[in-house]
């Protein structure tokens, strides 16, 4: 069986699918990926056959020419509300329009047997309708974007789709959907259940992470992602890092690329700043995680049965937060001013780390994860579903 991969220009949109990618490969079928460099590197990194379609995106400048100097999203725009979440994803429509006949000539050449897009990535049920092969979206994880933003992409794919002998935009066959029941956003569609499995990038262990944390000491892993650091997010790591003066037996390993280190001024001592390390390399020894409520990040915590502090940034990030919130998994920090604070974000780490119901949370996460399908049991289905 072949097997086309679709993605939209970022590759944290494109890792969900890589385990995926993986249990085909070892199952014995073809996959390649076809997208933007952005997502292609990423791809053969991860061993994944890739084409390239089209240049590089540099998904950031969007983002970047809007901000102030040394001012982040959330200080500019404030909270995501669900009644804007359709808007934000309007992009995505736009790049699927101007992608759709590039994808379709690479297709119609390669002659796949399935389409796999991650969940913003909307040529793909498009393309599979055309061939007559069918199509399955994957979710990141939490996902309040795709159900708002149906209704858009309908009337704005509409005419692309019909020169194409369609009669608008199709759903995909099959929905995989990574969350347990508690993160399933309410305005998202039911999909087939498909156990996560944390893949952050590729990397090297370092030396200070073969040594267990010392009996006693509680290591909290601070991790907002690349992009809060490129959006002006210097001054949110360094209240951060602040918090931690005075927690007393905690440790924070605080993962930024080393432009960025001389930033943050003079750290405690009980914090350890590093260059990136993929998560799922040493969550194994954390007691606790700070994020920004990234889909990766978010589920990555969750599959090892994390407590969490999350202080989200942008979009989807704020419905990932209030499901973690209402699952009792994490403490959440919403707004700039609490998360500029140093003692509010001390008080928010003490909490999960000294009160067991958090724990308790994460745990009935990391349960629910644990028994949902592999990607090796899904590809079954797909098999058949090729078929």
């Amino acid at each position: 069986m072949r097997v086309l991969m679709l993605s939209t220009p970022f590759p944290t949109h494109f890792t969900p699918m890589v385990p995926l990618a993986w249990a085909l490969k070892g199952a014995g079928h073809e996959v390649t990926v076809a997208a933007q460099p952005d997502v292609t590197d990423a791809a053969r990194a991860a061993g994944i056959s890739a084409v390239d379609i089209g240049d590089r995106f540099h998904g950031l400048d969007l983002l970047q020419r809007h901000l102030p100097p040394g001012v982040r999203p959330l200080e500019l725009m404030g909270p995501t509300p669900p009644e804007k979440m359709a808007g934000t994803t309007k992009l995505w429509e736009i790049h699927a329009r101007y992608l759709l006949d590039a994808y379709l000539e690479f297709a119609r050449d390669w002659r796949p047997d399935l389409i796999v897009s991650e969940q913003m990535e909307l040529t793909g049920s498009v393309i599979g309708k055309v061939l007559g092969v069918p199509s399955v979206q994957h979710r990141w994880g939490v996902d309040p974007l795709s159900g708002p933003s149906r209704v858009s992409a309908r009337n704005f794919l509409y005419s692309a789709a019909h020169r194409l002998g369609l009669d608008g935009l199709p759903d995909p066959d099959l929905l995989l959907d990574p969350c347990p029941p508690a993160l399933r956003h309410p305005s998202a569609a039911p999909g087939a259940p498909i156990g996560y499995v944390p893949f952050n990038g590729v990397g090297t262990v370092p030396e200070w992470l073969r040594v267990p944390a010392p009996e006693g000491l509680r290591r909290v892993a601070v991790c907002l992602g690349h992009q809060t650091l490129v959006l002006n997010g210097t001054g949110l790591f360094q209240a951060i890092i602040e918090s931690f003066a005075g927690l007393e037996g905690v440790e924070a390993v605080v993962t930024a690329d080393p432009e960025f280190h001389e930033g943050f001024g003079e750290l405690p001592d009980n914090v350890r700043v590093v260059e990136p390390v993929p998560l799922n390399l040493f969550l194994r020894d954390c007691d606790a995680v700070v994020h920004h409520g990234g889909a990766n990040t978010t589920m990555t915590a969750c599959a090892f049965g994390l407590p969490q502090v999350v202080l989200p940034q942008l979009v989807d990030q704020f419905a990932s937060a209030e499901l973690l919130a209402a699952a009792g998994a994490a403490r959440v920090l919403p707004e700039a001013a609490p998360q500029n604070d140093p003692a509010q974000v001390r008080a928010a780490i003490a909490d999960v780390l000294g009160d067991d119901r958090y724990l308790k949370g994460a745990r009935k996460l990391y349960d629910d994860m644990a028994v949902m399908p592999s990607p090796a049991r899904v590809v079954a289905d797909l098999e058949l579903l090729a078929a």
